[in-house]
């Protein structure tokens, strides 16, 4: 089993659906699955989102990978924290450039709240943060989509899945990047 996550707008689903085709994986998403099967607190009207039930998510979780097939996707910004480390292959954080990623963001119509949250989230590592800390730098494997096509990437995944590649960390570093450029502030000052 695989984990893809990463904040909203790296391309998780459009890099699970590629994936999935390649290796002939079940790919569940997280978010569908909190709406689908109402695995949800409520309605948050500031982010505009559900409020997954993070509890009620693993457990179901449990369920399908029990019931479903062996070669699975999960895809989520939160997938690391609702999945059994002990079942799971490798975590790919997908990783865009915050001055990209906002693009991307806008164009979803995301409210400026929303946005400046997921740069920070991004710009901070907080995906990658979470899976290191829970499934460690050994099973975790850093992906720099930028300027990438879905190709790319997946080839990259798909090189860690076979082993031609050990997974790594540590491959971007946007916090020291923006304030090299001066641009930090503009990202990060309401935090």
């Amino acid at each position: 089993m695989y984990i893809i996550t990463g904040t909203p707008g790296v391309g998780k689903t459009s890099i699970s659906k590629l994936l999935g085709s390649k290796i002939d994986a079940e790919i569940i998403s997280i978010g569908e699955l909190v709406e689908k099967e109402n695995l949800h607190l409520g309605w948050d009207d500031k982010r505009k989102t559900f409020i997954a039930d993070l509890n009620a998510v693993s457990k179901r979780l449990k369920e399908i990978i029990k019931l479903g097939r062996k070669n699975l996707i999960i895809e989520g910004h939160y997938a690391v924290h609702v999945v059994p480390p002990e079942k799971v292959a490798f975590v790919f954080v997908l990783r865009k450039d915050p001055r990209d990623l906002k693009k991307i963001l806008q164009s979803r119509g995301y409210h400026e709240e929303k946005i400046k949250e997921n740069l920070a989230a991004e710009i901070l590592d907080v995906c990658l943060f979470d899976a290191v800390n829970i499934f460690g730098e050994e099973k975790v494997s850093e992906i720099d989509t930028t300027a990438k096509s879905l190709h790319e990437v997946m080839k990259e995944i798909l090189s860690v899945i076979k082993g031609e590649k050990k997974p790594k960390v540590g491959i971007v570093d946007w916090l020291g990047m923006l304030e090299a450029e001066g641009e930090l502030d503009d990202y990060l000052k309401d935090f």
